[in-house]
C-alpha cells in the first residue's frame, strides 16, 4: 500500500505491517483513504479528528445548498381582478426570492364547462409575471383544477438591475 505519513509527506509503498508500526510509533491511526487506487492509499492520522473534519465539511456543504420551495396561489374562475392583483404581487415576491410558484384555478360545479375562462386568467398572470419568471409547466387540467407552474427567471434579471443602478 502507498502510505502518507503523519506530517502529510509521502512515505512510499510499504507493507501493511510497516504501515501499522509507523502508525503505532506516531500514536495515531492507520486510515485507508482510497481503497480503489492501485496500490491502495493509507494515511497515518488521528481518526477522531478525521471524522470531525469530514462531518464539518458535510455541514458546510449542506448550508451552501439551497432548497427551492414551491409556493401556491389558489384562485377560482370568479376571483375578481383586485383580489387576483394581491395574489400576483405575492407570487412576484416569492419568485424574486427564488421560489417556484404554482398558480391553480379550482373549478366548482358547472364551472368545469368553461375552462377557457381559467386558461385566460392563467395566461394573464403568467404574462404579468413574465419579467421575473419563466413558465416551467404549461397550463394543464388535473381533475377539477387547472394549473401552471412558474419558476424564477435566470440571473439575467439581477444583472440588468445592477447595470441600471450604475
Amino acid at each position: 500500500m502507498r502510505l502518507i505519513g503523519p506530517n502529510g509527506d509521502n512515505v512510499g509503498v510499504v507493507s501493511i505491517r510497516q504501515a501499522l508500526q509507523i502508525a503505532r510509533d506516531a500514536e495515531l491511526d492507520l486510515v485507508e483513504v482510497s481503497p480503489n487506487a492501485a496500490p491502495p492509499v493509507c494515511r497515518v492520522l488521528d481518526f477522531g479528528k478525521f471524522l470531525y473534519e469530514r462531518e464539518k465539511k458535510e455541514r458546510e456543504a449542506k448550508k451552501a445548498q439551497t432548497k427551492i420551495e414551491v409556493k401556491e396561489i389558489r384562485l377560482r374562475p370568479k376571483t375578481n381582478e383586485h383580489h387576483r392583483g394581491f395574489k400576483v404581487e405575492d407570487a412576484r415576491r416569492w419568485l424574486l426570492q427564488g421560489h417556484k410558484v404554482r398558480v391553480s384555478v379550482r373549478f366548482r360545479g358547472r364551472e368545469m364547462d368553461y375552462p377557457e375562462i381559467a386558461l385566460e386568467d392563467l395566461r394573464e398572470i403568467a404574462q404579468s409575471l413574465a419579467d421575473v419568471s419563466v413558465i416551467e409547466q404549461a397550463p394543464m387540467i388535473e381533475g377539477r383544477t387547472m394549473l401552471v407552474v412558474l419558476g424564477p427567471a435566470k440571473v439575467k434579471v439581477k444583472k440588468e438591475k445592477a447595470s441600471e443602478a450604475e
